[in-house]
């Protein structure tokens, strides 16, 4: 698969990449993407709900009356579950709602995710550029010349770039992140994905080592 390069001005550099077909070019495996996206988000919830047990609620110990002789059912102290304040039975506890997903249905997921956005077109390649300071307005601009104003957009470095990081945080149509760190949840969820061409040859770079 063939890329033009842009510069970040959204011009053609005149300059062309290629992205591996095992990768950008696979047949998508839509369960592995949903168990992934399933994954990313269930580590996402924090867990922390919880309700008190009879033995953490505020209440007496004592006995409410004799266990016989009054014609009435059989009571233990006011913090029983039946009773209003009581504690709660079988109620939520904190939890992890995080789950194991091998390696390879994760690497599969994004392989995946990748295809089926280059099959869409959706795939930019930049030239590399750093920010000398962190700009928003700047990123900004930059993002929606090379995406046509997307809805969203995912910026993909091959290093981490803190005037980058900086400067992309406080936009809610564009996110910036290094390759190393990308994620099926990410692909899937933007428009449009935008390489450096430093990243985008790392790609070819796996491929050659991993033959």
């Amino acid at each position: 698969m063939q890329l033009e390069v842009f510069n970040n001005k959204g011009a053609k550099t005149g300059r062309s990449i290629e992205l591996p077909d095992e990768i950008f070019a696979i047949e998508p495996n839509e369960h592995c993407i949903y168990l992934a996206v399933k994954q990313y988000l269930a580590a996402q919830r924090q867990g922390t709900h919880k309700t008190k047990t009879r033995a953490e609620v505020h209440g007496s110990s004592k006995k409410l009356h004799k266990q016989k002789g009054t014609g009435g059912s059989r009571k233990g102290n006011i913090r029983n579950p039946l009773y209003k304040g009581g504690g709660a039975v079988n109620g939520p506890l904190p939890h992890s709602y995080d789950f194991k997903l091998n390696r390879k249905v994760k690497d599969l997921a994004k392989m995946s995710a990748l295809s089926i956005k280059a099959s869409e077109g959706k795939i930019v390649v930049v030239e590399d550029w750093k920010m000398e300071v962190p700009k928003t307005k700047e990123f900004a601009a930059v993002v929606n010349v090379l995406t046509q104003n997307a809805r969203r957009s995912l910026f993909i470095t091959a290093e981490s770039d803190r005037n980058l990081h900086l400067a992309s945080r406080n936009l809610q149509n564009a996110k910036a992140v290094v390759l190393s760190d990308i994620n099926t949840y990410d692909l899937m969820n933007a428009t449009t994905l935008i390489f450096t061409e430093g990243a985008a040859k790392l790609f070819s770079e796996d491929v050659v080592a991993e033959a």
